[in-house]
């Protein structure tokens, strides 16, 4: 078993977003091996507490051994942060000071060849699992899933251009067998793929990341958790959201701008009767990306966008 690494994302862009002061509650929803919650533990001494939740055994206990130094400080659930308000109600905590949210998967997950995340590994299960108890698995996907849905997984959760060649012939090669290894599904995305269309960017990652998504379900009620968790924050405190997929930013997108949204009532009306008002500030119109040096030794952050909220 690989030792758990994980760089975090534009870490100073992250605290600076999240206008950290001393003392407080911060929620960081995806722990992953601590670093962010290390900062903010660190920006928030001596009696600024964090709770964290992630659904990965090993990012838990990698992320306990980082923050020892604050301990009675932080408390780490295995949580989904899609079901913070139930983790809340455990640590009695009603509002909070600062949120983060990283939709991003940690380079231990990556590179561990167990997890079968990357095209990388060809030996690799098929398994693509956050939370390694849960039951849906990668190859349970592409060897039950019809060619419809695998279809519709691969073109809207991968914006796969043939996302129909994919699923096409990952149907025909399970006739003959299952899919048991990251290397025989890659070998298929490339063999669906025309060869000048194979260049760039690896041609397998879109095909993978669509995959992984629909076996964590990290698009399912995202939507509803930005506003949710939103509601928690205490006035002036904000949210800080980190997203790598287009889909993910642009769902963090609308969820802000029906925050922000004030009276909603047709424009023939003489008077507001809906009563709305403003609930956030957007800090960032426009999404901060990775700055260059970031980019020469963290090579992961080139999808990241990072939006920011502030109630009010």
């Amino acid at each position: 078993m690989l030792e758990f690494s994980h760089k975090p994302v534009m870490p100073e862009e992250c605290m600076e977003g999240l206008a950290l002061k001393e003392g407080g509650i911060w929620y960081d929803g995806t722990v992953g091996g601590g670093g962010h919650s290390y900062e903010i533990l660190k920006r928030t001494g001596p009696s600024g507490k964090l709770i964290a939740t992630d659904l990965d055994d090993e990012a838990i206990a990698a992320a306990t051994e980082r923050l020892k130094e604050f301990d009675g400080r932080f408390e780490i659930y295995k949580s989904n942060y899609k079901d913070f308000s139930i983790v809340f109600d455990r640590a009695g905590v009603e509002e909070i000071d600062g949120a983060l949210l990283d939709f991003g998967v940690s380079s231990h997950q990556l590179d561990d060849c167990d997890r079968g995340f990357t095209y990388r590994n060809a030996d690799a299960p098929l398994d693509m699992r956050m939370n390694t108890s849960a039951y849906l698995t990668a190859e349970i996907v592409l060897n039950t899933y019809s060619e419809a849905d695998l279809t519709r997984i691969l073109k809207t959760y991968g914006e796969e251009t043939f996302a129909k060649q994919i699923a096409r012939n990952v149907v025909k090669y399970r006739e003959n067998k299952p899919l048991k290894t990251s290397g025989e599904f890659a070998e298929i995305i490339r063999n669906s793929i025309p060869a000048k269309f194979r260049y760039g960017a690896p041609c397998e990652r879109k095909s993978f990341q669509a995959i992984r998504i629909e076996v964590n379900g990290e698009l399912d009620g995202l939507y509803e958790l930005v506003l949710s968790l939103t509601k928690r924050l205490k006035k002036g405190g904000r949210i800080a959201i980190l997203t790598f997929h287009s889909l993910e930013d642009r769902i963090v997108k609308e969820a802000f701008r029906q925050l922000e949204k004030p009276c909603t009532c047709p424009g023939n009306f003489p008077v507001c009767v809906c009563g709305k008002k403003p609930e956030i500030k957007i800090i960032t119109r426009k999404p901060i990306t990775a700055s260059e040096e970031e980019l020469e030794y963290n090579s992961r952050s080139k999808c990241a966008k990072l939006r920011i909220a502030e109630r009010i």
